[in-house]
């Protein structure tokens, strides 16, 4: 894993990028933290996603102050899905794409608020979607899925933000003609899949790690990859 640097819109931000094994070129995939920003977890995340054979790019949101100057803003920029955020996480796609390490297709993954920024961006050009406990679902979200791309999506059955969120997500994607697979874990809560500190209190609140639910929602996410992303980098 390396520390790059990304132009934006904005000036020019700072990503992680972890490369697969062995010569490419791969697909690309741009990884949207959580509201926690950067640390081992998302470091662990982005090598998985390079093991399995895809450029992986992490963009810090949080780059123009941190992350406690810039999460309030961040999040409203997933709410009203304008600003900043979108620009560098476009920013960043186009980067990956630039890369000849990378054959062109490029997929988007994210966690909680990332998780967010995946379905809000399914629309902007990306191969696939995985949203990992994106909720609360953005606002209009039949609007925002318009002319969306495939999406693989992981629920907690025992997570506290996402009430219903599956059922109307899951409604709007057949509605909408789009392909799906929305998987709920019966017994994960939220961030079920970021081992994040503080596990014991977390599990208590409905949140906090389960190794079956992300082992089984990675080989998911990467099955469908392969059909989105690698088989179009062969065509």
């Amino acid at each position: 894993m390396t520390t790059i640097e990304i132009d934006t819109p904005d000036g020019p931000i700072d990503a992680l990028l972890s490369l697969p094994p062995g010569h490419g070129p791969w697909p690309g995939v741009v990884v949207i933290h959580d509201a926690f920003g950067y640390g081992p977890d998302k470091e662990a995340i982005n090598d998985r996603i390079a093991r399995a054979g895809y450029v992986a790019v992490t963009p810090n949101l949080y780059a123009r102050g941190g992350r406690a100057r810039c999460v309030t803003r961040v999040i409203r920029e997933v709410l009203t899905q304008r600003g900043r955020s979108l620009d560098d996480i476009l920013a960043t796609r186009d980067h990956l794409q630039a890369m000849p390490e990378c054959t062109g297709p490029v997929g988007i993954a994210g966690f909680c608020m990332g998780g967010q920024f995946a379905l809000v961006m399914a629309s902007s050009g990306f191969g696939a979607s995985a949203p990992f406990y994106g909720t609360p679902l953005p606002r209009h979200l039949g609007e925002t899925l318009d002319g969306a791309c495939p999406i693989v999506a992981s629920f907690g059955a025992r997570d506290p933000l996402g009430v219903g969120a599956p059922a109307r997500l899951r409604a709007t994607a057949d509605a909408k003609g789009l392909t799906a697979d929305i998987k709920v874990y019966p017994h994960a809560g939220h961030s079920f899949a970021n081992k994040l500190p503080a596990q014991p209190l977390l599990r208590v609140s409905g949140f906090g790690y389960d190794q079956a639910a992300t082992e089984d929602a990675w080989s998911r996410v990467f099955s469908f990859f392969r059909q989105h992303l690698a088989a179009a980098s062969q065509t």
